[in-house]
């Protein structure tokens, strides 16, 4: 069977399928194809929902023969990460003390794609709790990059970038608390979107760390992820950190020239210790920008200095309070890793949460006067390359650094202030993808879409695919 239609993008599918030249079941069933294809050596989903996919691709498929068209992901295949709730559905979130929960709602998220009906075709590979960075998961086994089989995918939403970037699922949806959706997003070579703080609702998200969580697309383009981001946007009463901002017509708003854009460096955190293979390829793009008219400029932002411990408190003490009792009653039930974090969060003081929280502030109002005089910051998604599944270290240009020290580098910030930040690919090195990072405003995604619009023009991954996917 081709997987052609597999291949494509929200974007060409949709009028494809609104038009009945594409049958939601032929797509449907293209995807679990792959599933069968590749899922035995990528080992994306955890659970594969075979018969209830093809049953609502024929059920969407009716529907639109009958006239009755819900939009552009009527019909599409979509794959998410097992942390969001489906009402009478187990939820892992990759962990064996919930293996067998199953939640009793819908998560928003889950009931605002049911509505536009996307045909749920199983639950993603995670890892454990979302509390780490490379799916390499205990209980459901490791996750690996489509791109090279010995090499982590990222995390901690490994499965979806894996099953986006294999065409095992259209689209998905990840979960970030300090980069778990743009770490594999620049892994597998996707685009992943964070979206601002409280844009889109975490209901019936089981949380890592409630004041750094963020959900959000992970797509092939910059226009599938700003169609999610569209549809999925809105204020949520049941979430009490959603904020009350009307959604925008996103995915029409991505037309812009490089002359209008004022880029932001920040040359002294974002550029320090960069693997020499990813700083070039960041670098490239932004002078090809800039030959397109774009401006680039320098900023400081004088606490970014501090910005890895106050993620590193903030995480870990808010992670350790969600999972407290099951800390003291089963600490064996944890895998080793999620374990040590655990037990790192207790240790934290009091003093080091609020001094964390006063240095989120300071960070806050140093990205706005940034802001005031750049549209985007553009950086390197990653310091590194996809390190080998196992590893505990990174070589950032013949240096053995801790992985994860280096992980959230470049991400974590985003979380800390909340602001919108998307990876985008941009070329590929040694067989492996490199991901590019614009941050923006508060509720400015546009200006962050249409960046990464631009830089999608430029074609940068044109005869780069995965090995396993192709």
């Amino acid at each position: 069977m081709s997987n052609e239609l597999a291949q494509k993008s929200i974007g060409e599918l949709a009028p494809l399928i609104q038009s009945k030249q594409v049958s939601p079941v032929e797509l449907t069933e293209q995807v679990l194809a792959n599933v069968d294809l590749y899922d035995g050596e990528i080992n994306a989903y955890i659970t594969v929902q075979k018969e209830q996919a093809l049953e609502a691709a024929a059920q969407a498929e009716q529907e639109i023969q009958s006239g009755n068209y819900r939009g552009a992901l009527h019909g599409i295949p979509m794959a998410l990460k097992d942390i969001l709730y489906f009402k009478d559905e187990k939820a892992t979130m990759g962990s064996s003390i919930h293996s067998e929960f199953v939640a009793d709602f819908d998560a928003t998220v889950v009931s605002k794609l049911k509505m536009s009906g996307v045909t749920f075709t199983g639950k993603l590979n995670m890892h454990e709790y979302a509390w780490g960075a490379t799916t390499t998961n205990p209980h459901f086994g490791p996750c690996k990059n489509p791109w090279d089989l010995t090499k982590i995918p990222g995390g901690s939403s490994g499965g979806s970038g894996a099953a986006v970037a294999s065409h095992m699922s259209i689209a998905s949806l990840g979960t970030d608390t300090g980069g778990s959706i743009r770490i594999p997003a620049s892994s597998c070579g996707i685009i992943g979107l964070k979206p601002t703080h409280g844009r889109i609702s975490k209901y019936g998200c089981f949380p890592l760390a409630w004041s750094l969580d963020h959900i959000g697309p992970m797509t092939k383009t910059v226009y599938d992820a700003a169609l999610l981001l569209e549809l999925l946007s809105g204020y949520d009463p049941k979430d009490p950190t959603s904020i009350d901002r009307p959604a925008k017509n996103f995915s029409g708003l991505l037309e812009s020239d490089a002359k209008d854009l004022v880029i932001g460096i920040e040359e002294e955190y974002f550029f320090k210790n960069v693997d020499s293979r990813v700083d070039e390829q960041v670098r490239h793009v932004l002078k090809q920008l800039e030959d397109e008219g774009a401006v680039i400029k320098p900023v400081s932002i004088p606490s970014l200095k501090q910005a890895e411990f106050a993620e590193l408190v903030t995480i870990t003490t808010e992670a350790s309070a969600v999972h407290h009792a099951n800390l003291l009653k089963s600490p064996e039930k944890f895998g080793e890793d999620v374990r040590f974090l655990l037990e790192v969060g207790e240790l934290m003081s009091g003093v080091d949460y609020v001094q964390s929280q006063q240095i989120r502030r300071k960070l806050d109002l140093e990205f706005a006067a940034a802001f005031e005089s750049v549209d985007v910051l553009i950086s390197p998604t990653l310091p590194f390359l996809s390190p080998p599944i196992g590893s505990q270290t990174v070589d950032v240009n013949g240096q053995e650094l801790s992985f994860l020290d280096e992980v959230i580098r470049f991400t974590g910030p985003g979380n800390l202030t909340g602001l919108p930040a998307l990876s985008i690919p941009v070329g590929v090195k040694d067989g492996l993808p490199v991901g590019l990072q614009i941050m923006g405003p508060a509720f400015e995604e546009e200006k962050v879409l249409r960046a990464a619009a631009l830089i999608e023009r430029m074609e940068l991954m044109k005869g780069h695919a995965p090995t396993l996917g192709k």
